[in-house]
């Protein structure tokens, strides 16, 4: 049985440098939900419930190595203009994809999509309904098969020069893609974690931001992996983010920054999804020897047929800014097979032998 009852979804040391007293024992929040800010909030109570992923201790064994290795990286990653190590560079990757798959808003996401497709199912002797544990632990398994996932994307760490503070969230590693969303050819096709254009967000600090992105598309001008953000809009782009990925609560340093709120708010309020997750019904429409074609449908059409296909798709951020020292590459590259079924990676579709075969094509910046 796992030895630690009270188990983080959001790890302490990912926490404390946003704590404001000397002992990183507190934090600062402002729940969105009420829109309400608590001052000096104990950080052990924050982001964590009883045994949230089970009580194997093998399993919390695996967990507690990736946030130590990010723990020793976090004094050289808040170095400015230290160049990253070796060792760091394997750790970012690791730690922002556990982060990512792991919190309860995203264990949320995945159980209510499968209580939704359980309703509609109604399989008298098989249910599809996963408890948060049951998508936690899948979400953890899935993590350990994709490992290296993210290894190829680019790393930079940005130093804060602006008047504006860096803050996070409960729901701190956010994944977006501003290719994806400006391209008309891919409207209605989902991306992933291997999909061109990927751009990988986690604040560290007050002071400091990583992210990771796809240099094959993205360029961010830089030296020794560092760069200096000066402009507050740049910041805000950055922070816009928490507020819109968070499950409930956004954290911070000064409690000056409670003032950045009603902006934060006000801006994002009516873009931040309501719901994360979409699901597709389509009912069977004509079918013969040569093909079988299904029609998109309401879903109070779907208990009248007995074959059905449901197509659960997860809401992705659409933020309305970008921060300006995001760049498109000059003669930008990825890789398509010529349908929808997705746009990869250089080196995820080149690396393998896939069917049918991916080419490069140019991304028109």
């Amino acid at each position: 049985m796992a030895s630690n009852k009270n188990q983080h979804f959001v790890p302490r040391c990912y926490l404390r440098p946003f704590a404001p007293d000397a002992n990183r024992k507190n934090i600062n929040l402002y729940n969105i939900d009420r829109d309400l800010v608590i001052l000096n909030a104990p950080i052990k109570s924050q982001c964590s419930r009883d045994y949230f992923y089970g009580k194997s201790q093998l399993l919390e064994n695996a967990i507690q190595a990736v946030e130590s290795g990010y723990a020793t990286a976090l004094p050289e990653l808040l170095s400015y203009n230290k160049p990253i190590s070796s060792n760091s560079r394997v750790v970012i990757p690791r730690f922002w994809l556990l982060q990512h798959s792991r919190t309860e808003a995203a264990s949320q996401r995945t159980a209510q999509m499968s209580e939704e497709a359980d309703k509609l199912i109604q399989h008298p002797e098989e249910s599809f309904k996963l408890e948060i544990k049951q998508a936690v632990q899948i979400a953890l398994r899935s993590y350990a098969e994709n490992l290296d996932v993210l290894d190829d994307l680019k790393i930079v760490l940005a130093k804060n020069r602006s008047s504006v503070p860096f803050v996070t969230s409960d729901d701190p590693a956010v994944l977006i893609n501003r290719w994806h969303q400006g391209n008309p050819l891919l409207r209605g096709v989902g991306f992933g974690m291997q999909s061109a254009g990927l751009i990988c967000a986690l604040p560290l600090s007050p002071t400091v931001y990583c992210i990771l992105y796809d240099g094959d598309v993205y360029s961010i001008a830089h030296s020794n992996n560092w760069f200096e953000i000066r402009s507050d809009a740049d910041v805000t782009s950055l922070n816009n983010l928490q507020y819109l990925n968070c499950a409930a609560n956004l954290y911070f340093h000064d409690k000056e920054t409670s003032a950045l709120f009603d902006g934060l708010r006000s801006f994002n309020h009516q873009i931040r999804p309501p719901c994360r997750h979409r699901i597709h019904y389509a009912i069977k429409s004509e079918s013969n020897a040569d093909r079988v074609v299904y029609k998109v449908v309401d879903k109070d059409a779907i208990p009248d047929h007995s074959e059905a296909l449901i197509h659960m798709e997860t809401v992705r951020l659409s933020p309305a800014t970008w921060p300006s020292f995001v760049r498109w590459r000059s003669k930008g590259t990825y890789c398509s097979n010529g349908s929808r079924s997705g746009h990869l990676r250089v080196s995820h579709a080149l690396s393998r032998d896939l069917a049918p075969p991916y080419f490069k094509c140019r991304t028109g910046h």
